[in-house]
């Protein structure tokens, strides 16, 4: 892989309506888009996932492009790399932003799959032709929840994810129930909870729910495996798993029933991959999260998600779940609460040059 130059896009758009959790609301979305240019002309693109704020994770849009000019770029000049894997390992003597690392790494992983003229789903080894589609409900609101959920199942979302806390849980999950007695619910909380809460996050059994999403400490993994225990929803696990050891550990220990895998939050393709093959060997059952991306990063996850332990309707929404106008084309669609896996090179998306020249913040390119 000749790489000739790296990208830097630093875009800002604002969110269709207030994503809302505990932690507080997102209305404008800012990222980093990467575009790696090889010696033939060939282009891969990456997104970076942080947030403004490290609300979610330790990173944020600023560190990760310190980390991205000043660390990983100058890293992969020193040393050239064959295959996108290689970077993942080379990334290793790096600690954590595994943000950073993802949105050079997946950029690559566009460039090996076009280089080839491969689809990046055959590439990395997918199978599924259509992905289940899923969808978040992020709202205080029970009004607002249920009148986003009747929109969504109208467009054919297969799975509703809402964010729960202890100010709202039960009766929130009661009235949304009582409405829709039938519908697969995930309760994602955002680790709104500690071990105190047992007897709170008990009662939620009540609610026959999918999964309950991260209930505790964002770093936790012990006491996760205390609260499975003690509760017959299956818990899965999201912050706390940032990597393939983190996976292992969680599974060994008996703290999770399924694993959320988001590409950002574990370094990239390379090291999701790993955990999805080591959760089909285990038969945990995987699905791929989302971050309020932009389209380059859910192109990504589409791929991702066609790998065959990905059993359980993602993250991976239409474009317009958050945005009036992505910045790929065409845009991610769903249809019959399905997502179409691309079969064009790469990802399969183009960028839409116009608007990411709207949205645009800064730009900076670097020669290789």
């Amino acid at each position: 892989m000749t790489i000739a130059s790296v990208e830097l896009n630093v875009i800002q758009m604002p969110l269709k309506e207030p994503f809302l959790t505990h932690l507080g609301a997102v209305t404008d979305r800012e990222g980093i888009i990467i575009r790696i240019t090889n010696s033939d002309g060939v282009t891969g693109f990456g997104e970076g996932v942080a947030f403004s704020t490290p609300w979610y994770t330790e990173e944020t849009v600023k560190t990760s492009l310190h980390m991205l000019t000043d660390i990983l770029i100058p890293l992969l000049k020193k040393n050239p790399i064959n295959h996108p894997q290689e970077a993942s390992l080379l990334f290793r003597s790096i600690r954590r932003n595994n943000m950073a690392k993802a949105a050079l790494e997946t950029a690559l992983w566009d460039l090996f799959a076009k280089s080839y003229s491969q689809p990046l789903a055959k590439t990395l080894g997918g199978t599924s032709p259509l992905i289940p589609s899923g969808v978040v409900v992020a709202t205080d609101s029970t009004k607002n929840a249920l009148q986003q959920i009747e929109q969504y199942l109208e467009a054919g979302y297969q799975r509703i994810k809402v964010k729960i806390n202890p100010r709202q849980d039960y009766s929130f999950l009661s009235e949304i129930c009582s409405v829709y007695p039938d519908l697969a619910i995930m309760a994602d909380a955002n680790s709104a909870y500690t071990l105190k809460d047992i007897d709170r996050i008990k009662a939620l059994d009540d609610f026959n729910l999918l999964m309950i999403e991260q209930p505790l400490g964002f770093d936790d993994i012990l006491e996760h495996a205390m609260l499975q225990k003690e509760i017959k929803t299956p818990i899965c696990l999201d912050e706390s798993i940032v990597s393939f050891e983190d996976a292992r550990k969680a599974i060994e220990f008996g703290s999770c029933q399924v694993i959320n895998i988001k590409v950002g939050r574990v370094g990239g393709l390379y090291e999701a991959k790993r955990i999805h093959d080591y959760c089909l060997e285990k038969g945990i059952p995987v699905w791929c999260g989302g971050m309020i991306e932009f389209g380059i990063s859910r192109a990504h996850n589409i791929a991702l998600a066609s790998l065959p332990g990905f059993t359980i309707p993602g993250d991976i929404s239409a474009s317009n779940r958050f945005w009036e106008e992505d910045i790929i084309t065409p845009e991610v669609t769903v249809e019959n609460g399905f997502v179409k896996v691309p079969s064009g090179p790469g990802i399969g998306f183009e960028i839409n040059e116009k608007r990411l020249q709207e949205v645009l913040l800064s730009k900076e390119t670097f020669a290789l």
